[in-house]
């Protein structure tokens, strides 16, 4: 077993702090990662917190890992050692059923083993994601990373990136189209780069003045704020999609009405209280709303090659393991543009 430092939620709710762990040692398709940094993902709150359902304990959160490659398994074919290599939300699926056969891994049929607060298939032993110094994942569910980024930036690519590469590509947005980007935080910020870098003509609806500047520097062509209640009245009927980025509580309707006839509501944020959908605001123009999660592996590597060719990554703010606890105080504010990123120098 490879003994590894890791950061822990020992029970629901509780501070994060340091925690020992033991990997197993490589099988012969496992990649042995040196991990170097580390996204931090507003879920990794929800889930420490057990804000989302029951959870395992002691938790070692994060998901969004880049690293280095220090072995590899004897029949390992994808990667070798000293190759820069990623980790994402998940590490396993069942690899039979249909999604899975289809580079779905993400939607399968019989569940894909979380990064962490998951269970292995084989051992069923949790598992323990990237606060920690290391990781061994099987190969076919690890990622190749460009050294043309900057590997801090690239970690958040792993979650937040696909979040929202994923359903702009499902839908096909392109040159000629229209897409408002709801919310700019964690998600919206990549949404707005993906949907401008597709060639879409980009609106960022917000609810911050503050926030225009930063949109239009990330490549949005226009801003507009939610509460002027006459600029939301001239966007209506305009847009082709709307990428909703938002996870706090909100109604449906009044963005659903800013879609032209055949436009598309993608969500990707999780408010905790449900929505109400007027079939009004749908039927008389054949709109709708999408949900999307993240992507397969397949589209996970198209996403990183995409953004190493057009040099787009997150933007972030690097930290120590050590203040991880202030970070998460701070995500709940939104005080951070817009991705916490921990170096995992710092526990070594």
């Amino acid at each position: 077993m490879i003994a590894t430092k890791a950061y822990a939620a020992e029970t629901p709710k509780a501070r994060l702090t340091p925690f020992q762990l033991e990997r197993r040692e490589p099988g012969p398709y496992d990649v042995h990662i040196d991990i170097l940094y580390c996204g931090v993902c507003h879920s990794d709150i929800h889930q420490a917190r057990e804000e989302w359902g029951k959870a395992i304990f002691p938790m070692v959160p994060g998901h969004e890992i880049v690293g280095r490659v220090v072995g590899v398994g004897d029949k390992v074919t994808k990667f070798k050692v000293g190759d820069l290599a990623g980790v994402g939300c998940f590490v396993d699926s069942c690899r039979t059923c249909e999604n899975c056969k289809s580079d779905l891994e993400q939607y399968c049929e019989d569940g894909m083993v979380g990064t962490y607060n998951g269970r292995e298939r084989i051992t069923n032993a949790p598992t323990y994601g990237g606060y920690s110094t290391n990781i061994v994942v099987d190969e076919h569910y690890t990622l190749h990373i460009s050294d043309k980024l900057p590997l801090a930036g690239v970690a958040p690519l792993l979650c937040a990136g696909i979040t929202t590469y994923s359903p702009l590509r499902y839908v096909g947005v392109k040159k000629g189209h229209k897409v408002a980007v709801f919310g700019l935080g964690g998600l919206g910020h990549m949404g707005v780069k993906f949907a401008a870098a597709f060639g879409a003509e980009v609106t960022m609806l917000s609810t911050s003045p503050s926030k225009e500047a930063d949109a239009k520097r990330l490549g949005a062509h226009h801003f507009a704020l939610i509460t002027d209640k006459d600029t939301m009245k001239s966007l209506e009927n305009s847009f082709d999609f709307i990428l909703n980025t938002v996870s706090a509580d909100h109604e449906f309707s009044t963005y659903l009405n800013l879609l032209k006839t055949n436009g598309t509501m993608i969500i990707v944020g999780l408010p905790e209280s449900a929505s109400k959908v007027p079939a009004f605001d749908l039927v008389p123009k054949r709109r709708s709303i999408l949900g999307s999660m993240i992507g397969g592996i397949k589209e996970t590597q198209e996403m990183l090659d995409f953004c190493a060719e057009h040099n787009i990554v997150s933007d972030v703010e690097v930290i120590s393991i050590q203040q991880i606890n202030e970070a998460y105080e701070r995500m709940i504010k939104a005080d951070v543009r817009y991705r916490f990123v921990i170096d995992l120098a710092s526990l070594k």
